[in-house]
């Protein structure tokens, strides 16, 4: 049997990473989360988890959420391009998550967002190219 493990590098883990993805980043709302998308500027894609406590008061179910986000996280990165957090939010109260609904909502929220966040870096791009023109 191979061991599979959840590498360091793919792991959001400071608190400014979390706000710059919530600040910057763009959202796809689904049934059962809401995937926030954000460029990190590095070579890896990560993955953070927020799985709050006030919904799931039972500490085995907030860890049992957090590996099926993980591992569905873990099978949806090949189709991901590198240089991406990737944070995901349990939306939906008590929920007793099944891997592959998790799994199939993932690959359909992450191109969602991550198109939005896209148009938003081009238009920024764009209105600082407008201003700069508009000073000379």
């Amino acid at each position: 049997m191979v061991r599979l493990h959840f590498p360091q590098a793919a792991r959001m883990k400071s608190k400014n990473d979390f706000a710059r993805a919530y600040g910057r980043g763009n959202r796809a709302r689904g049934e059962w989360m809401t995937v926030c998308v954000c460029a990190n500027g590095t070579a890896h894609t990560r993955l953070g988890l927020s799985v709050g406590k006030r919904v799931w008061k039972s500490a085995v179910r907030r860890n049992r959420v957090r590996r099926v986000f993980r591992e569905a996280f873990r099978h949806a990165l090949p189709d991901m391009p590198p240089g991406l957090d990737v944070v995901l939010i349990g939306s939906v109260p008590r929920i007793e998550p099944a891997l592959d609904v998790i799994l199939a909502e993932l690959q359909l929220l992450w191109p969602k967002a991550h198109a939005r966040h896209l148009e938003r870096v081009q238009a920024e791009a764009a209105a600082s190219q407008g201003a700069t023109k508009a000073k000379e």
